[in-house]
């Protein structure tokens, strides 16, 4: 029997075969690696869900949003609780929030691609490039690099009350910079501080020609896939699962809702993006993998490997306070924290507004990334607990009580804080009374950075107002007054001072990390330049002399080889040097007729010289 030979197949037509057996074998080996991931994730998370349980119940938490990524992967999203819990509307995977300041690290990137078209250098002096720029002093505008802003080492503390419910501007935040004096030489101690990201954020706009707004939305969110991602409050609420905010009372476990904070346009670089879950799994995608997603090169690998660089080294406060070992020597590079957690490379960042709070993080050496987003005030320390805790049980690590350890001290310290106000008047002098009259307290109190302080009187009290705060103040002893406590912005004590002269001239208030003295401004009308050219001329002695008064538009009046003067009240003026002098001007019948010069010796009249 003849056997039949087929006849030999093309070698193109072989290859093909081979081919498209070779990619049906890789494609299976890479699903059934992709099942034995997810088996193997499923695996090391088992029981997670029964602790998130009871996380929610001993934190009385509203609402918090889990993602884990490994490699390129979302591999876990789930919400717990409530996006709004009011409605108990479901926390989900694609619910949007604030992530506050992990927004930083969009700007440090951001700023970076910057650095790659050549537009701006990480250590050169930040005014090279933006000339407009002002800090301090001459020795801060010759050396603060965009590295030293982003790495919080300018040495300048961080003065959140400049903006914080503020309707400043970005560019008036930016040109506050001037005023703000270093706490410590550059380079030598982390300061957090807000405003300097804000202001890489004017730099972006400066040197791009785009805010930075239209920079992240088209150089970071719409090449990542960023759909759901939003840069303002407004935009978030309008989206289809905005979360809510409500936090516990501080004195009780009553949840209450609050005002979502919107004031954070001005201060939007250093956290106002909104995300969810779903979005920032790309993010952290292209963290973990040198800043491709999806096989693109989206981020440029040296810009993320830049951030990633130690800028300024950290102390180990856990392990100094309380003994904690497990995260050791940390620095921070630009928009992120890196250490060593329990042997393995860490870099995070934490995020907080109020009602809102985050955490991201990665792992690079093990490719594993972890995404909290949580809802409340009180439940802010667990984020970090969270985040341990997810990268213990994917490890295999014995686990931390992280849950135990935060919640702990947080139940202490709401007691310890309930404890603290019910003896808020400790140290009150009673039986004291204002040295004024409650109408010389009334006025408009400025600092050039800090803004304006305006007190006005009420019916039996004062009121107090400082950029949207407003609150009564009450006497509490001398000229000291105080605010209520307020369960959102807090207490602010007033203490006026008097000028030698015995006027209220000041307004000392403790803010930020130290005492600001804001200074009674002087009513716009009294500086204008057509009320100063009323008082020029020339004024005779008592001994025969003439004393010329001198005006120039735009820098006041002087007193020809003598001192400035400054407008203070109506015809009255200071002079800078010596506070215990005033100049003060006769008028009759609308006409300047004399000059009095007072100090604590007596008073002398300088008629005026006839024109």
């Amino acid at each position: 029997m003849t056997a039949l030979i087929s006849k030999p197949k093309h070698p193109n037509a072989i290859a093909r075969a081979l081919s498209v057996v070779a990619v049906l074998a890789l494609t299976a080996s890479i699903v059934v690696a992709q099942q034995k991931d997810q088996e193997n994730v499923e695996a090391h998370l088992q029981g997670f869900d029964s602790y998130m349980e009871q996380v929610m119940k001993d934190w009385n938490a509203p609402g918090i949003g889990i993602g884990i990524v490994m490699g390129d992967k979302l591999v876990f999203a789930k919400g717990y609780g409530f996006r709004d819990y009011g409605k108990k509307l479901p926390y989900t995977p694609t619910t949007t929030q604030p992530i506050a300041s992990n927004t930083k690290l969009f700007t440090a990137v951001a700023v970076g691609l910057l650095v790659e078209e050549g537009k701006l250098r990480w250590d050169e002096p930040i005014k090279q490039f933006v000339p407009t720029i002002r800090f301090y002093n001459d020795e801060l505008d010759r050396s603060v690099t965009i590295r030293d802003m982003l790495a919080h080492r300018t040495g300048v503390t961080r003065h959140d009350s400049i903006w914080y419910k503020s309707s400043f501007t970005r560019r008036e935040l930016w040109d506050r910079l001037r005023y703000l004096e270093p706490a410590a030489p550059m380079r030598t101690k982390f300061l957090y501080n807000n405003l300097m990201f804000t202001a890489a954020g004017q730099v972006i706009e400066e040197l791009s020609g785009k805010t930075w707004e239209q920079f992240v939305q088209q150089r970071i969110f719409d090449p990542l896939g960023m759909s759901r991602s939003t840069l303002t409050i407004e935009d978030n609420i309008k989206g289809p699962e905005p979360a809510v905010p409500y936090s516990e009372r501080r004195d009780s476990s009553e949840l209450y809702k609050q005002p979502y904070y919107t004031a954070e346009v001005a201060i939007a670089p250093a956290g106002a993006i909104n995300s969810n879950v779903q979005d920032l799994s790309r993010w952290v995608i292209a963290l973990l993998n040198k800043g491709k997603v999806d096989g693109k090169q989206v981020i440029p690998e040296a810009v993320l490997r830049e951030t990633m660089a130690p800028a300024l080294a950290m102390p180990n406060t856990a392990l100094e306070s309380r003994g904690w070992g497990e995260n050791l020597n940390a620095y921070y590079g630009m928009g992120r924290t890196v250490s060593s957690y329990r042997g393995h490379l860490l870099a995070l960042h934490g995020g907080d507004l109020p009602g809102f709070h985050s955490q991201i993080s990665v792992m690079p050496n093990d490719s594993i990334g972890v995404i909290v987003l949580v809802v409340g005030d009180h439940v802010a320390p667990m984020y970090t607990g969270l985040t341990l805790d997810i990268y213990e049980r994917l490890l295999g690590l014995p686990r931390t009580p992280w849950s135990e350890r935060l919640n702990q001290i947080r139940l202490k310290n709401k007691a310890a804080g309930t404890k603290a106000r019910a003896v808020a008047d400790v140290g009150r002098v009673p039986g004291t009374k204002p040295s004024h009259s409650l109408d010389d307290y009334v006025g408009e109190f400025a600092h050039p950075a800090y803004g304006v302080v305006t007190v006005t009187r009420g019916d039996k009290e004062l009121n107090f107002q400082y950029h949207s705060i407003k609150m009564p103040l009450n006497h509490f002893h001398y000229d000291r007054f105080d605010t209520p406590d307020d369960e959102q912005d807090g207490k602010y004590s007033l203490n006026f001072r008097t000028n030698p002269m015995g006027e209220i001239e000041g307004v000392e208030i403790s803010l930020d990390e130290a005492a600001v003295t804001f200074t009674r401004r002087v009513p716009a009308t009294l500086t204008s330049d057509a009320t100063l050219q009323t008082y020029a001329g020339t004024y005779i002695s008592p001994s025969g002399g003439k004393t010329v008064l001198t005006f120039q538009p735009g820098k006041g009046l002087s007193i020809r080889g003598g001192p400035d003067l400054q407008p203070w009240r109506p015809h009255q003026f200071r002079i800078k040097e010596f506070p215990d002098v005033v100049v003060a001007f006769t008028v009759e019948g609308g006409k300047v007729v004399a000059m009095r010069r007072r100090d604590p010796s007596g008073e002398f009249v300088l008629p005026r010289s006839p024109e």
